[in-house]
């Protein structure tokens, strides 16, 4: 693959900063056009394609995600963010077991990797592999103690495995760092955070228990 110039990997990283700043506007369609624009610029550019990924995962297009995700592992099959991003994509399409393949990966490259630890546990939970769910979350816990999100996924992994007063306990937690899930309505948004509807239903019956 021939090296890119100069100037053209300075264009790629206008299309770059180009379409972060639509997809921040919620305009996905000219953000990927953007992103797409500046991975053919710069295809060496590994954080160009994980870009250019994960706003396809946004726009709903897995299938394209996860091409995109793939070949910029087939360039470097140990980048943990293009790993990272794989793998939530794979979580969120219900693709379980190439998920839980693909974080461990990228803990095993990265044991300080907190995403990898909170999607496992995710993962493990909708496989029912509750220890493996508690053993995780807790890892991503101890790894991002101020994130709630983790604090849910155990919580969550903990009323699964039968254990509710543990359960409840660890959602306070969750509530500490963030009063807002006292609240049904505000659960809706743990979707973008790799929560499944079910699980998302079963956090709304932890929540009416604390």
């Amino acid at each position: 693959m021939p090296e890119p110039s100069a100037e053209e990997k300075a264009k790629a990283a206008q299309n770059r900063q180009m379409g972060l700043e639509y997809r921040g506007q919620g305009r996905y369609k000219e953000a990927i056009a953007a992103l797409q624009e500046a991975v053919t610029l710069d295809p060496q550019n590994l954080s160009g394609q994980v870009i250019l990924g994960w706003t396809l995962h946004l726009d709903g297009q897995a299938e394209n995600a996860i091409d995109v995700l793939q070949r910029a592992l087939d360039q470097d099959d140990n980048h943990v963010p293009a790993l990272n991003a794989l793998g939530i994509v794979y979580l969120v399409d219900g693709q379980l077991d190439a998920a839980v393949e693909t974080h461990t990966q990228a803990i095993a490259l990265k044991p300080d990797n907190e995403i990898g630890y909170y999607n496992l546990s995710l993962a493990y939970h909708r496989l029912q592999e509750y220890d493996q769910a508690i053993d995780h979350a807790e890892q991503a816990t101890v790894l991002e103690p101020g994130n709630p999100h983790p604090w849910v996924a155990l919580a969550l992994a903990q009323w699964d495995s039968q254990a509710t007063e543990a359960a409840q306990q660890t959602y306070q937690q969750a509530v500490a760092l963030d009063s807002q899930y006292r609240e049904s309505w505000f659960l809706d948004h743990l979707r973008q955070a790799g929560f499944s509807p079910e699980q998302i239903q079963k956090t709304e019956a932890i929540r009416r228990a604390s």
